[in-house]
């Protein structure tokens, strides 16, 4: 799931400020700590090979996110594909892996314990 900033429905405009807002953006329920994540990721960085051995050989984290620069692609266990832009807000649900489609900058909001597994298999593999 993602949205567009120009996409995002205006709820308040006055001078010097708007707030916009897009309900049900994901659901935190239950999740814990959250932590803050900054990425930066080049062109051909494909996380497929690097979460093999997850469930799913997928990250089974969700991430509510905003997209600075560039462009990536995340594809979930059915195949479906999701590509997000500079500007865009997003939200990747449990078990996908991403592609980054031109060099990018994300920052990420994701719950520690889950993506802290996640980071421990990503260092695993790096290392090897």
């Amino acid at each position: 799931m993602h949205i567009a900033k120009d996409r995002i429905e205006v709820k308040m405009q006055v001078p010097g400020v708007v707030i916009r807002q897009h309900e049900n953006f994901g659901d935190a329920r239950g999740l814990g700590r959250f932590a803050c994540e900054y990425f930066s990721l080049d062109t051909g960085v494909d996380t497929a090979p690097l979460f093999h051995g997850l469930q799913g050989d997928a990250c089974q984290s969700p991430h509510w996110g905003y997209v600075l620069r560039g462009q990536l692609t995340t594809t979930d266990g059915a195949g479906v594909q999701e590509t997000v832009r500079a500007s865009d807000l997003f939200y990747w649900p449990p078990g996908h892996n991403v592609r980054v489609d031109a060099d990018a900058e994300i920052v990420m909001f994701s719950p520690q314990h889950e993506h802290g597994i996640v980071i421990e298999h990503l260092l695993g593999q790096a290392a090897r």
